[in-house]
């Protein structure tokens, strides 16, 4: 009550004009941002240290309630410390850039607020993820663009999806009776795969060392020949194997691995691989995050894996056709709405913008690459071209480029990468991935999923790595 009346918004008695100001007000705040984070002279990042943040401003939470001013000025100043994932040269993170229509999607998803879960409260977002989620079918290549899906948030739960379902198409006893009623079940991934395989076999119960890594070329691919003769030795030992994951463009090289050849084995072993597909959308179609969906070729099975039937959720006696009733197919009750920013981006954009926006990536990422392979000071971490977006290098400045002992010369390099991209984020200027691989030292993983970036901002990355690191 103290919250309503101080502040005199809706739902508030005459609250309309009072409410209208205040979310003016947030909107101009979010403007001005938007147009500053595509000002190549602003800077990418305002960096301050934890603790030093937490001093800044007073984050606390009080009993008392605060102005509409200060609500104003907390907005203002999360903004100040955001980082401007929209700004030309943030490269970080496979997930950059941002999409207007993507955006106004977005605030429209949280005016309607809603949740996911049935026809009943979310009519059109239900209806919405069906088309869409058939559409990606298509795509992919089922036949009519059959079968089943759902939106999660994020990869890593679309994942541990795939690895629920795989199990379940199994030995389907698992859902009432748990993993003692089951055999030692083992799955199979690259060693270069994004780590949430191991995290979705440790939270179904199934054990991060019943994953098995299957060893990958030097460009990053999985190896069929590996893969076969590991699924034939887990057979021996008496384990079953149960699941594949194969990556179209691997985290740190881009790599896709050669799912021809790996279905071709997943077949002749009866393991589940081509039979469900993460999608994330939020990646290289620039989708505001989160985006995320899992694709399933098999109608039905989610349902009845998942479902448990909530009779104050589910009612079977609904007046209209209940398959529209999602929810009980996922594992979240409170779903978000993540499908109407790409239904919308995909109105804005059709399917020939998407491949447009996803050409120009990969043509600046040809870019780096032709600018660096010869260029002094710069090694490739594997040779020829890269076959997506990530381009991975080495940066040798002058102080390590000439040393003739290997092992001092790897000491000295694998600390070059951290200290440019602490001195990137101190000045603000740009922010880049860096990480090790296996036995190589420290590296920049450059990814490139900007819509707003050029060749400009290619050359000023290279500029500044070597501003920032001449003198190490």
């Amino acid at each position: 009550v103290a919250y309503i009346l101080q502040n005199n918004l809706l739902p508030a008695l005459n609250g309309d004009a009072k409410t209208m100001n205040f979310l003016q007000e947030v909107v101009d705040i979010m403007l001005a941002y938007i147009v500053e984070s595509f000002d190549r002279s602003t800077k990418v990042i305002d960096f301050h240290y934890p603790n030093e943040l937490l001093q800044r401003n007073n984050w606390e939470l009080s009993d008392e309630p605060e102005t509409l001013d200060d609500i104003l000025i907390s907005c203002r100043a999360t903004l100040k410390y955001a980082i401007k994932t929209a700004h030309p040269r943030y490269f970080n993170q496979l997930s950059t850039g941002l999409d207007m229509v993507g955006l106004a999607a977005d605030w429209l998803t949280s005016t309607a607020n809603t949740n996911m879960f049935t026809y009943e409260v979310a009519p059109v977002f239900v209806l919405l993820e069906y088309v869409t989620l058939k559409k990606m079918r298509e795509i992919i290549g089922w036949q009519d663009g059959r079968g089943d899906g759902i939106f999660s948030p994020g990869g890593a739960i679309s994942n541990m999806y795939a690895m629920l379902l795989a199990r379940y198409k199994m030995f389907p006893e698992v859902k009432e009776k748990g993993m003692s009623s089951v055999p030692r079940l083992v799955a199979f991934t690259s060693e270069h795969s994004h780590f949430s395989i191991k995290k979705g076999a440790a939270a179904l119960g199934i054990g991060t060392e019943s994953v098995i890594c299957i060893k990958a070329d030097e460009r990053g691919k999985m190896i069929p020949s590996d893969l076969e003769r590991r699924i034939i030795e887990a057979k021996q030992k008496g384990y079953v194997p149960f699941f594949v994951s194969a990556t179209a463009g691997t985290t740190v090289y881009g790599a896709f691995d050669p799912l021809m050849a790996i279905a071709d084995i997943c077949k002749k072993h009866d393991i589940w691989m081509a039979n469900s597909m993460t999608w994330n959308p939020h990646k290289m179609m620039a989708v505001p995050l989160q985006c995320s969906a899992l694709l399933v070729r098999e109608e039905g099975l989610m349902q009845s894996c998942n479902q448990m039937q909530a009779c104050y959720l589910f009612q079977q006696d609904k007046q209209y056709d209940l398959s529209y009733d999602t929810g009980d197919k996922a594992l979240q009750c409170g779903r978000h709405v993540d499908i109407f920013k790409l239904w919308l981006m995909w109105r804005a954009k059709g399917t020939i913008g998407f491949e447009a926006q996803i050409d120009k990536c990969l043509e600046l990422s040809e870019y780096l690459y032709n600018k660096i392979k010869d260029r002094e000071g710069y090694e490739m971490v594997f040779d020829g071209k890269p076959q997506h977006t990530n381009v991975c290098f080495w940066y040798l400045p002058p102080g390590v480029r000439y040393l003739e002992d290997k092992v001092e010369k790897m000491k000295r390099l694998h600390k070059v990468a951290p200290v440019i991209k602490a001195r990137m984020m101190e000045y603000g200027t740009t922010m880049v991935s860096y990480q090790p691989q296996g036995d190589k030292v420290n590296f920049f993983r450059m990814v490139i999923s900007n819509p707003a970036a050029t060749f400009e901002d290619i050359d000023f990355l290279i500029e500044e790595i070597e501003r920032l690191g001449q003198d190490l």
